[in-house]
């Protein structure tokens, strides 16, 4: 088994205050684990246009494999205004390219050869990237050392339950945060009001090897089967949180591909996206001191 990993889904430009930044949760992904030292690769589309072609641009300038397909959508573009507290908030424009991810023979090719692949509900509002992302899922290999992360990132409307259950039942570890928690709750009916019940609810409903919680400033957890991790979020200066959870999940999973025990992944993961906090968008450089702990 290589060590391809693959961010799948949205790609976008990320419209913020300062000037549009390369966004999408799969390129964050997939770009912090490329800074642990993985061979990660996008999976998307882009638009025949100028935007398109900035982000192949973007893509090369930070050295990031690849498989984007060109379609005749534009390309995607999200309005991010951040609040007082430097949280964003989103205006995802619809009909566009990573709308329309087709499902090609290169990428079932990849499919059979990757790692791991991390992808979220965002890009399965459309029935065509929906597919995709389900095929890719069921061509990965069966092998359960290969990790099929849902990071569920709940966003405007933009999810189903029938997208949501599906997902869950094709995914081995859950990444949800305290809000989507409560959405999905609702969404299913669970009982009880501690979170940390509906955590181990999800976890044997879909037989999952880990299920993360993060919960803002008040901590995050890892739930495994008998087990849970807690570790407190660290104080910092923060300049916006974008990208920010996309960046621990990539740290969490590229220390648990390489043997690290869940206790310590779950440290490094909280302490690189405490750091992404403190740095403008979603792709900053990571400090040689939090790579080094991988390398």
């Amino acid at each position: 088994m290589s060590d391809i990993v693959v961010g799948m889904g949205e790609l976008l430009w990320d419209m913020l205050p300062e000037g549009k930044k390369l966004g999408g949760a799969p390129a964050n992904f997939a770009y912090h684990m490329s800074q642990f030292g993985f061979d990660s690769r996008v999976v998307s589309a882009v638009g025949d246009d100028k935007l398109g072609k900035e982000i192949l641009e973007g893509l090369q300038e930070k050295k990031l494999n690849c498989m984007i397909e060109v379609v005749p959508y534009p390309t995607g573009t999200v309005q991010v205004d951040l609040d007082e507290a430097g949280m964003p908030r989103y205006d995802i424009k619809e009909g566009v390219a990573w709308d329309n991810i087709p499902y090609t023979n290169a990428l079932e090719g990849l499919a059979k050869n990757v790692k791991a692949v991390c992808f979220g509900s965002l890009a399965q509002r459309s029935a065509v990237s929906g597919a995709t992302i389900g095929h890719f899922l069921d061509s990965m290999s069966a092998d359960e050392t290969v990790l099929k992360i849902f990071d569920i990132n709940l966003r405007q409307g933009f999810y189903t339950p029938e997208v949501l259950c599906r997902s869950f039942e094709k995914c081995n570890i859950l990444k949800i945060n305290d809000e989507e928690l409560v959405t999905v709750s609702r969404l299913f009916g669970y009982p009880g009001i501690d979170l940390q019940d509906k955590c181990w609810i999800l976890l044997a409903k879909y037989n999952l090897k880990m299920l993360i919680l993060t919960c803002g400033v008040n901590g995050s957890y890892v739930f495994l089967p008998g087990k849970v991790s807690f570790v407190e979020t660290p104080k910092v200066e923060v300049a916006d949180t974008v990208g920010a959870g996309d960046s621990f999940t990539a740290a969490f999973v590229s220390a648990i591909l390489k043997g690290m025990p869940v206790e310590e992944a779950h440290k490094l993961a909280v302490e690189v996206s405490a750091y992404v906090c403190t740095q403008n968008g979603a792709m900053p450089l990571l400090p040689k001191s939090l790579k080094a702990r991988l390398l």
